[in-house]
């Protein structure tokens, strides 16, 4: 199994991602229990610009070995650095305006504390 894992880590840094993907995959076929393979095929998904299978990938990798740091890190980084690509929006959030469409209502101005009242009376804001 390592001469297999070691052969995927070379075919993935060499921009194999297709040769890299079987080698990660037959590994993780032949042990499920591989976290290493798991997180082998997060980073091909992630070089092929894929964050949510990448994501879960990687997600899988922790769930087969909770001290796996590099599976740890991946879920990190994807988690902060693409939130919109791993996380479905909630419901009724707004939709992104597009151009030529009606303008958005501006938002209603921010009550001003007793401080900031009092302080205004003065001419001291």
């Amino acid at each position: 199994m390592i001469e297999l894992l070691l052969a995927a880590e070379r075919m993935l840094a060499a921009g194999d991602l297709d040769h890299a993907e079987r080698l990660f995959s037959q590994v993780a076929e032949a042990d499920p229990r591989n976290a290493i393979a798991v997180v082998g095929l997060a980073e091909v998904a992630g070089a092929r610009g894929d964050a949510v299978a990448a994501l879960g990938q990687a997600r899988r990798a922790l769930g087969i070995d909770p001290e796996n740091a590099a599976a740890r890190r991946m879920v990190e980084r994807l988690e902060m650095a693409a939130p919109r690509a791993v996380a479905p929006e909630p419901e009724g959030a707004p939709e992104p305006r597009t151009a030529g469409g009606p303008e958005p209502e501006p938002p209603a101005p921010a009550r001003r504390s007793w401080l900031d009242r009092i302080l205004g009376f003065f001419g001291r804001r």
